[in-house]
């Protein structure tokens, strides 16, 4: 039986009840198979997994795609439930940011790079959220994909800087067979999108260079927020459509 926890105060007082090591998965819900795969190594590593499902809002600069983010609260649950999950957190907005947000976190180099230069803000709120959520569920480990590697590396130089008693564990990029890296929003892209999306990845280990990759997608049809080369990988943010989707890799 899953111990669905909706407030900050009743996640405190289960936290209490608890012992053995915590594996904890932050999600924004509509789960797919790269948030199994968290989750089963969470399981794996654990006595006990909590997954958060929170739509954050200071995370999102674009209203519309916070309104089209799909919520898919039923197949969530199902899923935790095949993945063993002990205690899925789910609370609203006022409960997270009782203060509405007059106090965040921030980082004043890497976060203004790629994602950080087209989402102003959009760091901020992962990282103000993501403390939260550490300091409530206290965990053990912490799972993130390396899909969003940029928020990867921030979320480590957090736990690093401010000396949380937790470790971060990175885990690799799911992908659909035809490549395409696995996103909640992809469930957004039409047919013939859909259709087009793997070539992002594709491009991206191909190309010799960052300019012949982002050339190359934009002559496909994509719009193209940016392809870059930093720190030995390859990271790309392009829109099909009303869809903006990422992904990196090594180089």
């Amino acid at each position: 039986m899953i111990e669905v926890l909706k407030s900050p105060e009743s996640l405190q007082i289960w936290r209490k009840q608890q012992t053995g090591t915590i594996g904890f998965v932050p999600t924004m819900g509509a789960l797919h198979a790269g948030h199994a795969e968290l989750l089963r190594k969470a399981r794996t590593e654990n006595q006990i997994v909590v997954l958060s499902i929170f739509v954050n809002p200071t995370q999102f600069n674009n209203a519309q795609d916070l309104e089209k983010y799909p919520q898919t609260w039923s197949d969530d649950l199902e899923l935790a439930k095949k993945m063993r999950v002990d205690a899925i957190f789910c609370p609203q907005y006022d409960q997270m940011y009782p203060d509405q947000y007059r106090y965040k976190i921030s980082e004043s180099e890497y976060s203004l790079l790629l994602d950080g230069t087209h989402r102003p803000g959009h760091f901020d709120g992962v990282l103000s959220v993501v403390l939260k959520l550490f300091m409530l569920v206290q965990p053990t480990r912490a799972y993130f994909g390396e899909k969003d590697f940029q928020q990867l590396t921030l979320i480590q130089g957090m736990v690093s800087s401010f000396f949380l008693p937790l470790e971060i564990i990175p885990i690799s990029t799911v992908r659909e067979k035809d490549g395409l890296a696995m996103s909640s929003r992809n469930v957004r892209l039409s047919p013939s999108e859909r259709e087009l999306a793997p070539i992002i990845y594709k491009t991206i280990s191909c190309a010799s260079t960052a300019e012949k990759a982002a050339h190359t997608l934009t002559e496909a049809g994509f719009i193209v927020d940016y392809v870059k080369d930093i720190r030995g990988r390859r990271f790309v943010a392009a829109h099909l459509g009303s869809v903006r989707l990422i992904d990196n890799v090594s180089i």
